[in-house]
């Protein structure tokens, strides 16, 4: 079957994983709300790819939390790093039972082999769940636009590794919440939460930082 991340133990703070290279023990932080004028959501990587489709899911219009679940990364009980392990935008508090992967339209799970996932490319080692409404503002920025507010010479380190966040659609006020993506480029997944009565509580990408 598609690969499924255990999200229910790497949502949980304080989670502790181990590898041959040391242990990872999972932080939340919450982030900036995310607003969605058209409570449609596209996950990508916002710097290489904001014309991202978005998935097909979507949820009431409004402001949303968003948390980054960070792994401090330990050798010998001391922290030597850490990385954004997921983002997500937080629905509802409703318990969470099942969860899904996102597709966008020309996807379909029957078509995925075992292990398999379909997820968005990352080639900025950055990552954002957001609304189409503030990534078309950002497609139409010129470079230097883009590297004055979402490259700064020095991203933050800590506590959310490269936690930027810009109103770009100041009609609507649409914004675009970036983290760095886990150890860097990639393809990362992301899954739908779902209630006991089907209502969506959350979009989460992993990062697939921490083993298993």
């Amino acid at each position: 079957m598609p690969y499924t991340p255990d999200l229910d133990r790497l949502l949980t703070p304080g989670a502790r994983f181990a590898d041959e290279h040391g242990a990872y023990v999972v932080e939340a932080y919450p982030v900036d709300d995310i607003v969605l004028p058209t409570g449609r959501v596209v996950g990508c990587d916002p710097l290489v790819c904001p014309e991202a489709e978005p998935f097909t899911v979507t949820v009431a219009p409004g402001s949303y939390p968003a948390r980054a679940w960070v792994a401090a990364v330990l050798r010998d009980d001391a922290e030597v790093d850490r990385r954004v392990a997921a983002l997500e935008l937080v629905v509802s508090d409703e318990p969470t039972v099942r969860w899904e992967l996102a597709l966008v339209d020309d996807q379909d799970v029957s078509t995925l082999g075992a292990d398999d996932y379909f997820g968005y490319g990352v080639d900025a080692g950055t990552g954002t769940l957001a609304d189409p409404a503030a990534l078309s503002v950002l497609e139409g920025w010129e470079y230097d636009q883009v590297e004055e507010v979402f490259i700064p010479d020095e991203l933050p380190t800590a506590p959310v590794p490269g936690l930027i966040t810009a109103v770009l659609d100041e009609a609507t006020g649409a914004n675009v919440v970036t983290v760095s993506s886990g150890w860097g480029d990639g393809c990362y997944g992301t899954w739908i939460g779902r209630s006991a009565d089907g209502r969506v509580t959350s979009f989460v990408t992993d990062f697939m930082v921490v083993p298993g």
